[in-house]
């Protein structure tokens, strides 16, 4: 019989440094620790004990609507330590839960190892800039450390549309207000009706789903306001085409020119295990709209975008990088293996061939210790 709390469970997860807690019905619970699953020595949870454990975080209107659609997303706090990102779901007709785990403290953009490009994304005065990634890749926690430091330094009028809130900000130099789908709006696309009559000056959108969130992302970076938004996509190129996809055929003319002139930078980006153990690493490619994507934008022509961004990452004023020159230079480094960097490549021959040439001329370094490793940027 499981005497713990869901608040105990969890700070037992966070002891174990794990970023996910899962809890199912006759399974013994397991954590994610720095990316790979562990299975707890606790016993099996019996049906009734998960059922509890996850009733125990839902009011009596998201019980409600978990018993009628067996999906529920919801988000809380554990004292000033932790922000919980729960989502409740049905597996084989019972109740089953994942916690991702979430510190209240805030990490700066030099913290997290991000390009310094990233940094100039956040002085533009108007424009869209994208964060892009699968699942669990960390571009929350990216947005956070961008949306904290703009807090901090601009006296700005930030509205946040999240689904849910994960990283809760204080009023500082800005003032920010953040609406949490389900409970301070009804969806996205309500939100954004509105969103430009509350006078904001930065908007933050969690998710860009669909062509409606597209057109008043752009309509909203047109007009004046600096967007931020995330998209699920591994790649700069990917994240254009996908956007272009969204369009019918005869609006996609157009569409590339809105971009041409709106768009300010996309960063794509994937969390990889240290080839020490000691945590995970991310591994970020970055796109700067310089004078020669613009032409690209406005021709539209995707295709050249990734070459554009190869050919400036080799020149260090411009701050770009693809996904291989920077799983590159953190293999040089000895962050990560060659199995890991080439698993994640952005193109698998070119960093194969990339990596052998590091290799033939010594630029490869042997892996060091946690405390001594340091992200290249």
């Amino acid at each position: 019989m499981n005497t713990m709390t869901l608040d105990e469970m969890i700070l037992w997860a966070y002891e174990r440094k794990a970023s996910d807690l899962f809890l199912r019905s006759e399974a013994i619970p397991a954590i994610r620790q720095h990316g790979r699953i562990v299975v707890s020595d606790f016993p099996l949870l019996s049906i009734e004990e998960v059922k509890l454990l996850c009733y125990s975080k839902m009011n009596a209107r998201q019980q409600a609507i978990f018993e009628q659609h067996h999906e529920m997303d919801l988000a809380f706090s554990i004292g000033d330590q932790l922000r919980i990102r729960m989502n409740v779901y049905m597996q084989r007709g019972h109740c089953a839960t994942v916690c991702r785990l979430i510190p209240t403290q805030i990490r700066s953009l030099d913290d997290l190892g991000v390009p310094a490009k990233v940094k100039e994304f956040t002085t533009h005065k108007n424009g869209l800039v994208l964060v892009t990634g699968p699942t669990g890749s960390g571009k929350t926690t990216t947005l956070a450390a961008m949306i904290d430091l703009l807090n901090k330094t601009r006296a700005v009028n930030i509205i946040t549309l999240e689904d849910p809130i994960e990283f809760v900000h204080k009023d500082q130099m800005a003032i920010v207000s953040q609406r949490e789908v389900g409970i301070d709006t009804e969806n996205f696309n309500v939100a954004l009706k509105h969103v430009l009559r509350q006078a904001p000056d930065i908007i933050l959108i969690g998710e860009m789903r669909d062509l409606e969130t597209m057109n008043t992302a752009l309509q909203a970076a047109e007009t004046g306001h600096l967007v931020f938004a995330t998209v699920h996509t591994a790649s700069a190129a990917e994240t254009l085409d996908r956007i272009s996809n969204m369009y019918a055929p005869h609006e996609r003319p157009m569409l590339w020119l809105r971009l041409s002139t709106t768009l300010r930078g996309v960063l794509s980006q994937k969390l990889l295990p240290r080839s020490d153990g000691g945590g995970r690493i991310a591994a970020i490619e970055v796109m700067d709209v310089t004078p020669t994507i613009v032409g690209y934008l406005e021709d539209g022509r995707s295709d050249d975008i990734y070459s554009a961004i190869r050919q400036a990452g080799g020149e260090a004023y411009w701050g770009m990088q693809t996904m291989n020159q920077c799983l590159l230079r953190y293999y040089k480094a000895g962050l990560i293996s060659e199995e890991i960097a080439l698993s994640n490549a952005g193109k698998f021959t070119e960093l194969k061939q990339m990596i052998r040439m590091a290799v033939t001329k010594g630029e490869v370094q042997t892996s060091q210790s946690p405390s001594q490793q340091q992200a290249p940027r």
